[in-house]
Order: C-alpha cells, then sequence, then structure tokens
C-alpha cells in the first residue's frame, strides 16, 4: 500500500472552474451524428425530432455545458447552406476526411441547434476558415443570430425557425496548420483577423471568438499566433492534443494492451500538463493580462479502430484505462482553470474516446461516461488550494509530486487530485476527486483540513474501480460502473483507501 496526505484548504479559492471545462465534441465523423445522436423523425428508435431520447437523457445527466461541431477536420470542408432547407433538397457530398462515405446534409444547423436545446447546452460553432470564404462564414452567423426583414433572416424563418438563436462560441477555422488547409502560423493570423472581422454581433447576441491555436509540443504557432492577435481579434485559442500508447501508425489496441502500453499511456495523458504549461507561458508574454483563454477542444485517447470496423470511422472501445485518463485529464484542467476556459473531450458518441456507444437501438455508458458524471459538481465550483508534501523526482522535464509509481522507464504520479467548494445554504460543500494510476498498489489518502475546520457530517464517496482491461458491452452494459456510500466524516483528518487503478470522487461539507 501506498500512503500519502493531501492538504486541503477551503479558505484558499484559487480561481473559478468554469463549466465549459465539461464540454464535449461531435463531428460528422463515422457513427458520432448519425446513428448516434441524431436517427431522424421516421426512425423506430425513440426520438423527439429526430434526436435519440436515450442519446440525450444520458447527456443531460452530465449537465453537458457545450458541444463543438461540425468539426474537427469535417468543419474546413464543410458549407452550412448545404444544411438546411428541405432534407430531399439538400446536397449530397462525400467526407473526404473520414471514410469517403456520402454524407447526405440531413443533420445540418437547424437540427444541431435543436439538440443543443434539448440538452440544454451552449452551441460551439466551428466556421469554415479553409475552403469557405469570409462571406460563407459572415453569412451563416448573420442566418443564427440576427433578426429583422434580411434576406438571409427570411431565409432562417422560411425555413421554420423565426427568432434569432443565441450563439456564444465561434471557432474560426479547425486545425489549419494541418487538415484546415496546411498553413503557416502567419499566414492562418491573417486569415483569422481577416474572418473574424466580417463576424458581426446582431443584436444583443455577443460571440466570443476563438482561434485556431497549436497542435501539442507546436510552440512556435503560439508564439507566432499570439504575436500578430490580441483581445480585440479573439477571446481564446485552441489547443489539441490526442493521447497515443503508440505512434500514429501504430496506435496500439483499445482492450488489448500489457502493463507498459498502460503506463505509457498515463505517462503520455499527464504530459498534456508540461503542455499547457508552455504554451501559457508564451501567452503569458504576450497577453500579461490574461484577456486571452485557452481552450483544450480536442482531447482523449486515440487507439486503433476495433477489429472489422471502418478505420475511417474511429470507433474503438473504452476500459478503465481510458477512465483513469479521463480523470487526471480533468484533474488537470480544473488545476490550470485561470486560464482554461474550456475542454472539448472527443467525442461524445462512438468516436474516439466517447462518452456513449450505440448500436441499432442499443445504448451503453463507458466508464469515461461515469467520471464526467462523478465530476458534475465541479462545474462552476471554486479551485482550492490542495497539495501533497512529497516531490519524489524530475521525470522528463516534469516534477514528480506525492508518491510515485514506477514501472521501467516510466515515472508517473500515483495519485491526481483536485478539490473544489461549492455555497450550499450557508456551508462549504467540498467535492475531491482523486485516482490512482497504480495497477500495483491500493492508495492511502489521508484527507489533512486546517485546524479551524473539520468535516461536518455525512461524506457521500463514489467510486469507480475494476481491472483495467474491463468495459462494458451491449450483452453487459453495466460491468463497470460507479458505486455510491455514504460514511460519517468529522474532525479535520479522513483517511480514503483507493482501490488499484480507481477513480473517486467525495462530496462533504466542512465547518
Amino acid at each position: 500500500m501506498i500512503k500519502t496526505t493531501l492538504h486541503i484548504d477551503p479558505a484558499k479559492t484559487l480561481s473559478h472552474i468554469a463549466p465549459e471545462i465539461y464540454g464535449q465534441f461531435s463531428e460528422h465523423l463515422g457513427r458520432c451524428i448519425y446513428d448516434g445522436v441524431y436517427v431522424g423523425e421516421d426512425s423506430e428508435i425513440p426520438n423527439k425530432n429526430g434526436m435519440r431520447k436515450d442519446v440525450v437523457d444520458a447527456l443531460r445527466a452530465l449537465k453537458l455545458p457545450v458541444l463543438r461541431w461540425p468539426g474537427g477536420c469535417f468543419a474546413d470542408e464543410y458549407h452550412w447552406r448545404d444544411g438546411i432547407g428541405p432534407k430531399e433538397k439538400r446536397r449530397r457530398m462525400v467526407n473526404t476526411n473520414w471514410g469517403g462515405t456520402v454524407e447526405d446534409n440531413s443533420f445540418g444547423t437547424h437540427e444541431f441547434m435543436e439538440l443543443c436545446d434539448q440538452l440544454g447546452c451552449e452551441p460551439y460553432i466551428a466556421v469554415n476558415l479553409g475552403s469557405g470564404t469570409v462571406q460563407e462564414a459572415a453569412e451563416w452567423i448573420e442566418y443564427m443570430t440576427a433578426d429583422g426583414d434580411s434576406t438571409i433572416v427570411k431565409q432562417r424563418q422560411a425555413n421554420g425557425r423565426k427568432g434569432p438563436w443565441h450563439l456564444k462560441y465561434v471557432g474560426i477555422g479547425n486545425e489549419n496548420w494541418g487538415c484546415g488547409g496546411s498553413m503557416s502560423p502567419d499566414f492562418y493570423a491573417n486569415e483569422y483577423k481577416r474572418y473574424q472581422c466580417f463576424c458581426k454581433n446582431y443584436g444583443d447576441n455577443k460571440l466570443y471568438k476563438v482561434a485556431c491555436g497549436p497542435n501539442a509540443e507546436d510552440y512556435n504557432w503560439t508564439k507566432e499566433l499570439m504575436s500578430r492577435i490580441d483581445h480585440w481579434h479573439a477571446n481564446a485559442i485552441s489547443l489539441h492534443y490526442y493521447t497515443l500508447p503508440g505512434d500514429w501508425e501504430h496506435k496500439g489496441s483499445a482492450t488489448d494492451f500489457d502493463e507498459q502500453e498502460y503506463y505509457t499511456t498515463i505517462s503520455k495523458a499527464m504530459y498534456i500538463e508540461n503542455i499547457i504549461e508552455k504554451h501559457l507561458e508564451i501567452m503569458d508574454e504576450h497577453d500579461p493580462e490574461h484577456n486571452i483563454d485557452l481552450f483544450v477542444d480536442e482531447w482523449g485517447t486515440w487507439y486503433d479502430v476495433e477489429p472489422g470496423t471502418n478505420p475511417g470511422f474511429l470507433y474503438q472501445q473504452n476500459t478503465m484505462r481510458d477512465a483513469i485518463v479521463a480523470a487526471l485529464s480533468l484533474n488537470i484542467f480544473n488545476k490550470h482553470s485561470d486560464r482554461i476556459a474550456m475542454a472539448n473531450i472527443a467525442q461524445v458518441v462512438n468516436v474516439l474516446q466517447a462518452m456513449l456507444l450505440t448500436e441499432g437501438s442499443k445504448i451503453l455508458k463507458t466508464p469515461t461516461y461515469d467520471v464526467f458524471r462523478m465530476y458534475v459538481p465541479h462545474q462552476g465550483a471554486e479551485l482550492v488550494e490542495s497539495h501533497t508534501d512529497e516531490t519524489t523526482c524530475v521525470e522528463n522535464g516534469r516534477t514528480v509530486k506525492g508518491p510515485a509509481v514506477h514501472y521501467n522507464d516510466i515515472t508517473i504520479p500515483a495519485l491526481s487530485e483536485s478539490v473544489s467548494v461549492t455555497e450550499q445554504n450557508g456551508q462549504k460543500l467540498l467535492t475531491i476527486t482523486l485516482a490512482n494510476t497504480s495497477l500495483c498498489d491500493t492508495l492511502s489518502v489521508e484527507l489533512e483540513l486546517p485546524m479551524q475546520y473539520s468535516f461536518a457530517g455525512e461524506a457521500s464517496i463514489a467510486m469507480l474501480d475494476g481491472e483495467v482491461h474491463a468495459y462494458n458491452t451491449f450483452e453487459d452494459p453495466d460491468h463497470v460502473r460507479a458505486y455510491e456510500t455514504e460514511e460519517e466524516w468529522n474532525g479535520n483528518i479522513q483517511t480514503l483507501t483507493l482501490p488499484v487503478n480507481s477513480v473517486c470522487r467525495v462530496n462533504c461539507y466542512v465547518c
């Protein structure tokens, strides 16, 4: 057993945890949209205006704050006019990025906004900068958010939507360093400034504009972009980072992996913190007042597709390994919530590290879904100071704090954690989230408050654990599920025991 102490100071609030950190991503890729969130009004699968009721209900339980659409690489070949008007007249196009399938555009702007309405979340639109035009982008914003009697507004009204929608988040381009146009950062920055200039605010709708930021460790992109834009142009820049056990040609299996692959995956997932901190250092140089936020609007695990499935559909299973990646990633985002204002895991249904998998009328919730469900209380809470005492070593430029796990040439922290507080009925409610990354050792964590504080009564404890390769199937959809217990906690010190390879969330009042 590994033992450590986690010091928690409920009085020392550090930053606000934006609910949007728990955002999701939906792309016209594989079965994310079609068969995933959308089956059409005539489907035998229960739906409301074409949206799967079971998927919507499951996602509403996560208090989904924001949903990004239509991509991804698809965004920079998407022309919004193809997805409006009578469905039988919509343009059919080849999805060149993902499998070469024919996209019939039956899910377009109206359908996406309907989905967001049903989910109760903010829409986050990705505008086509790669193959589109400034006029096309400007008119899409007008179509969605303007009122009055312009030709564009009348077109929206003729298509069934009288009043404008509320639209806050607009990303201008996606991965323009790669699939979005293979651009240099200086070229993109100039194009971005031109596009954003014509994305206007109509009425009371105020746009929050997001520039395409770097891929993983491309620090030069951030440097060049930030040197050319300021907060008059952009409210945020994006960052994309995927966790692969192997390389892009041989990523590794989602379910068949050994201990070396497990620890490699966890180490690579944790490396996102180094990447975030280095990009933030560059951003600070150009934006010392922190007017420009950072969005991690694509993140998650990426493995080889499941055997027998279309390689362009990126369909993969989701094990306890993925639950650990989700937990430690969200803890990292919470810890950097002073600058990270949104994160969007890829993707919401049937693609990569999905919340949900569907097969016909069947649905299952993945272990990653359970982690997001457990972490809901962090949304909109205040991050508080929490730390362990020990500093173990420096591994590949990263300081490993607290107890460490050593496996061959890999050293990672055994404990990932974050703590937040909310005020409820005049009391402080702590949410403590923890993950034990070890496959061998249970983890005993002593939770210590300052002497002037005390845990105040009933603690609700949610635990997700299981064999590291465990996952849910349509035959056994509840094989891996979080379970909840309650304990009476008093005094300023309590001890939790985390099983190997587990995620834990505690809710408890303090006084």
